[in-house]
């Protein structure tokens, strides 16, 4: 499903003295069954995006389009839920997702708030659990007792569950180890690549961008200043380099060796040994 966002504006606090404006006159395309990326610095309006994609929020100015629903100021409350059951949000800290006490609570959660048949419930959260690789057992556990790595696959599930189209995930793998991250990373390019998902990822973690997006956008101030194909947005200077161009750059500089760009460490190291 594709997004398609217009003029869009937002203010904090409009109309009082203490407006701020958080997103200045966006004008972006998500194509559909792709992943998008959305980088920017503290405060350059990437979580405030998000909301506004999920209809958390309404825009102060512009719109968001996601297939045949208008989000702006005129917007209804039955098109509302419709987004939210369009527009999963996989928050960046688990816990503010959960309000239940059992993993099978919290995961049927939306499926009771949105009107899902009671019957087919339980199979469900049961598939949900089993696409991001975990299993019965999880049912009865209290959410909020489990590792930093099952809450994010829980949160994850929870959002699954309802079969969203568009799947936004803000800060996916921030504080987990490396063997957690390749799993979600893992669960996000299945859910392109099987599942035919439009994803959205907003992060910090320019390393994760550069290994599965296919497009970028770069925030500042509340502004788009970039949007392109993930490689462009790489070559262009625009933000950081992940570390591993920043290796094959190096390794340019000092040895005068043009490794292959790649997004794949196991390719870089077979290039190098090519090199040896």
């Amino acid at each position: 499903m594709e997004i398609k966002i217009e003029n869009l504006s937002y203010y904090y606090n409009e109309k009082t003295s203490l407006q701020k404006k958080a997103l200045d006159d966006i004008n972006i395309t998500i194509e559909k069954n792709i992943i998008t990326g959305i980088i920017g610095k503290y405060g350059s309006g990437k979580t405030t995006l998000a909301e506004l994609m999920n209809a958390l929020m309404i825009p102060s100015k512009g719109n968001v389009k996601i297939g045949k629903y208008v989000l702006d100021k005129q917007i209804n409350n039955k098109d509302i839920k419709e987004i939210r059951k369009k527009v999963g949000l996989v928050m960046q800290f688990p816990e503010e997702q959960f309000f239940n006490q059992t993993v099978l609570e919290e995961i049927s959660f939306a499926l009771k708030n949105f009107n899902y048949k009671v019957d087919k419930l339980y199979k469900q959260v049961i598939d949900s659990l089993k696409m991001v690789g975990l299993d019965e057992t999880y049912t009865e556990r209290n959410p909020y007792k489990l590792s930093s790595g099952e809450k994010r696959l829980i949160a994850i599930a929870s959002v699954l569950v309802f079969n969203p189209q568009v799947i936004i995930f803000d800060e996916p793998t921030i504080g987990l180890d490396y063997k957690k991250k390749k799993q979600i990373i893992a669960i996000i390019k299945m859910l392109k690549d099987k599942y035919h998902k439009t994803i959205i990822i907003i992060t910090h973690d320019v390393d994760l961008l550069y290994a599965i997006t296919d497009q970028i956008i770069v925030l500042e101030q509340g502004k788009v200043i970039y949007q392109g194909l993930t490689s462009k947005v790489f070559s262009s200077q625009t933000i950081v380099f992940p570390q591993i161009i920043q290796f094959i750059n190096l390794v340019k500089k000092e040895k005068g060796i043009d490794l292959e760009k790649t997004n794949n460490i196991k390719d870089l190291i077979k290039d190098v040994y090519r090199h040896v």
